[in-house]
């Protein structure tokens, strides 16, 4: 979540991108899908029946995400064998579609048509799907895991909202729901930029318990998030509740909620990019 670190994300990311060059081992297409839905798919060269990985980003973010998180963890499963997709949920990024129509609802019938997609690529084993999301996209990697137990196979989130409508209101504070419910829109100052949410995202994040869903949830199951995070609280308790086998709670010492990878010095993402890898390569 963190609006406020989104500030940042499209000039540090787009700078970063040269950084960490494609590797040799994999080639990456950008895909239009159903509802005009963008994406990034990432399959090993020379692959013929891979394991894939979903990658959902964040609130208001994009499918290579802060820092090109998404791109280099994309890379980092390609040496290990294993395809991407990542997307732009519609409104944002290069899909089509206006971001004021945000809903929970949107976001996961998005998930939900990707990973359909997913499955039906000729390069890709249908019976060996994960599910990586970012933050707010980590609750729709929860729902979207839920709501295709026979498909989804194995599940990672870093740094998840745990409860939809809480987080949010820490986010964007409360004022932004009153003036949603009474005017009908609400609108997030970035700071660089503004975004207009209708009443329909903010009754949305009630619809959508995560507890209960990740309860339910039978595959692998890791979760990740720094103990500087809001997110670190719902680690340990939603991995002990969950069905999951094999499950891992991993909550970082002093990360915050995007590992710093901001920070040229002091960044903790790598750590999470491998371990994430490792995690798909053993379970998928």
């Amino acid at each position: 979540m963190h609006a406020l670190l989104k500030r940042y994300a499209g000039l540090v990311g787009a700078t970063l991108i040269a950084a960490w060059p494609m590797s040799a081992t994999a080639s990456e297409t950008v895909v239009t899908l159903e509802n005009g839905i963008a994406g990034t798919l990432n399959l090993p060269d020379g692959a013929e029946k891979v394991p894939a990985v979903l990658m959902l980003h964040g609130f208001a973010g994009s499918r290579d995400e802060v820092a090109s998180i998404y791109k280099r963890e994309a890379e980092a499963l390609a040496a290990k064998g294993i395809g991407s997709l990542r997307i732009d949920f519609r409104g944002f990024g290069e899909s089509t579609g206006n971001a004021e129509d945000l809903t929970v609802d949107s976001q996961l019938e998005d998930a939900l048509s990707s990973l359909s997609f997913l499955r039906g690529n000729e390069h890709v084993d249908p019976a060996r799907l994960g599910v990586l999301g970012f933050s707010l996209g980590g609750g729709i990697a929860i729902l979207t895991a839920d709501r295709e137990p026979g498909t989804v196979k194995s599940l990672v989130t870093w740094s998840s909202v745990g409860d939809f409508h809480k987080d949010m209101v820490g986010d964007v504070g409360q004022k932004a729901f009153d003036k949603a419910a009474s005017k009908g829109v609400a609108v997030i100052d970035f700071g660089d930029h503004q975004l207009v949410l209708k009443k329909g995202f903010f009754n949305s994040l009630d619809r959508f318990p995560l507890t209960a869903a990740i309860a339910r949830y039978r595959g692998a199951y890791l979760a990740i998030a720094g103990s500087d995070d809001f997110s670190g609280a719902y680690v340990e308790p939603f991995v002990a509740s969950s069905a999951a086998n094999p499950k891992e709670a991993v909550v970082l010492p002093g990360e915050n909620h995007i590992y710093h990878a901001l920070s040229y010095f002091s960044s903790g993402v790598e750590p999470v990019i491998a371990k994430t890898a490792d995690w798909f390569a053993k379970t998928l």
